[in-house]
């Protein structure tokens, strides 16, 4: 009768009765993933975003307007030449083994992103060394100014991991990147390998009363199909919408239990691609590389095989990086007797059956749409007789053919630029980040010193304006020279079943650590 008063009073006045409700303790929220990582900890991959935050924490973590907050630094300061960072970490925290956090695995962590991340050698490539003058206060001296470094510090970007179980060996072949141990409201309990991975409430979270949930399960569904199907009969939680075939998005979200989130996007901004492994003997030459940019016909891409979502774009900074982007950058406009009087020029002439020449696509097993892109592709390029191979195959084999073995001649992916040019964008492009092993890094084997000396001005500069005029110059080499095609923006969302409450509370998104997430009943 109380409810039935105050809804009663709620549209007599005008409003809606209040849907608040307090935090509910317990239950197993189901994530969703397509593909599982090569490894759960975030400081050599960027495919496990959705997960290492939940185990391993960041320094800082940020609104959504990128101010940042606390997390397992409680105050920091910057000095007046930008060439000092002091940190005061949190106290009281302790690793899931139960050793304590300190300032010293804070710092090792710090020169082991710089090292080892595809984005941290650019990231903290200024950090010339770290002091640690008692357990909570961790001091980075620069050589240079860094102006991203204050919004880099984030889980999924730049995670603290235990000194005690990295200090020795190699960090990308650790047996703990897969079962982790981090300082995070979640603690690793069990990967069974192409089915699920779960993770448990920390009882010893240093936030006390938190998290609220029992225990997260993903569930990695390679079945684009058997993906919908999940979210549909609410078998699963939440997802990412780029592993959704878009075909499906409007059926999925006019659903009465489901919602779309589109805040919390910020680090997922960036472009898909056609990247180009110029080591390659006939995709070192430009001509060819011209020729295939015109016989791609950006506007079916995205009006077709991403139905409608994501903008057209010519350079490699999305525009939801909107201080760096740059509208009118030069293009290469679809046109298939130019692309056809280039591959003549290079000296590729058709044999009999109507071929130049045969090579291998390899695509990013993450999506749909990233396959589609590829079966396009072999289309388009066909008609200027170019025969294309489509090969498929899992993640970490994906990452091993193109980054480690570079088994590939071209390869559709997409690359987040982040919430900066020069940790997001610099490291696809920087011929210093040409680094076999190391996954999303400059994979073309591109170089150009003009290139180099661009992103490294850009990289210190702390005035908005030249650093734009910069980073313009930049994109205007590359978009000539095409070590690859940028084709579309990302159109980033995510989806929701209702029960779900504050999983988008910052700018982490889904990406974010949980420990605020609960569950409330079923609204289907």
């Amino acid at each position: 009768m109380r409810r039935l008063l105050v809804a009663l009073m709620a549209l007599l006045v005008g409003v809606a009765p209040s849907t608040a409700t307090s935090p509910v303790r317990g239950g197993t929220l189901n994530y969703l993933l397509a593909v599982q990582p090569a490894m759960l900890v975030a400081f050599t991959t960027d495919g496990v975003r959705q997960i290492s935050p939940k185990i391993t924490e960041g320094l800082l973590t940020y609104d959504f307007d990128l101010t940042p907050r606390p997390s397992l630094a409680t105050a920091w300061r910057v000095s007046e030449d930008g060439l000092t960072y002091v940190f005061t970490l949190r106290s009281g925290v302790n690793w899931h083994d139960g050793k304590p956090f300190t300032a010293a695995d804070a710092a090792f962590s710090i020169l082991l992103l710089k090292e080892v991340h595809p984005r941290g050698r650019i990231t903290f490539a200024n950090v010339a060394s770290t002091d640690t003058p008692d357990d909570q206060t961790l001091i980075l001296h620069l050589s240079k100014p860094a102006p991203y470094l204050l919004n880099a510090l984030d889980a999924q970007e730049s995670p603290i991991v235990p000194k005690h179980i990295y200090g020795s060996g190699k960090a990308d072949t650790n047996p703990r990147n897969n079962a982790p141990i981090g300082t995070g409201p979640f603690r690793f309990v069990e990967l069974v390998h192409g089915s699920h991975l779960i993770l448990e409430g920390n009882p010893n979270y240093w936030d006390p009363g938190k998290p609220y949930l029992d225990r997260i399960v993903y569930r990695f569904v390679n079945d684009a199909a058997a993906r919908s199907v999940a979210l549909e009969t609410g078998e699963v939680d939440l997802a990412d919408g780029i592993i959704i075939p878009l075909s499906e998005i409007e059926r999925i979200s006019a659903l009465p239990h489901i919602t779309i989130e589109r805040k919390g996007t910020i680090f997922n901004s960036g472009v898909k691609r056609l990247e180009f492994n110029l080591d390659n003997p006939i995709l070192s030459d430009l001509h060819v590389r011209q020729a295939i940019a015109h016989a791609i016909d950006k506007k079916f891409i995205r009006d077709v095989v991403w139905y409608g979502h994501g903008q057209i774009v010519s350079g490699p900074i999305s525009p939801d990086l909107a201080p760096f982007y740059v509208k009118d950058l030069p293009s290469y406009p679809f046109d298939l007797t130019k692309a056809n009087e280039l591959l003549d020029v290079a000296g590729y002439k058709r044999d009999a059956s109507g071929v130049r020449f045969r090579l291998p696509h390899d695509f990013r097993p993450s999506s749909d749409g990233d396959k589609r892109t590829a079966e396009y592709v072999k289309q388009a390029l066909a008609k200027i007789g170019i025969d294309i191979t489509v090969r498929s195959q899992d993640f970490p084999s994906y990452v091993r053919r193109v980054y480690t073995d570079r088994d590939f001649a071209f390869t559709t992916n997409s690359m987040t630029n982040t919430f900066d040019p020069t940790v997001g964008v610099q490291r696809l492009y920087w011929s210093k980040n040409f680094k076999p092993g190391v996954p999303f890094s400059n994979g073309s084997h591109y170089r150009n010193d003009e290139v180099d000396r661009l992103l490294e001005a850009a990289a210190v500069e702390n005035d908005t304006a030249p650093r734009k005029e910069l980073l313009a110059k930049f994109e205007a080499i590359v978009v000539r020279e095409l070590p690859d095609l940028n084709l579309i923006s990302d159109d980033n969302f995510s989806i929701l079943n209702k029960r779900v409450v504050d999983a988008v509370v910052d700018a982490s998104g889904i990406s974010g650590n949980f420990s605020s997430v609960y569950l409330v009943g079923h609204t289907k």
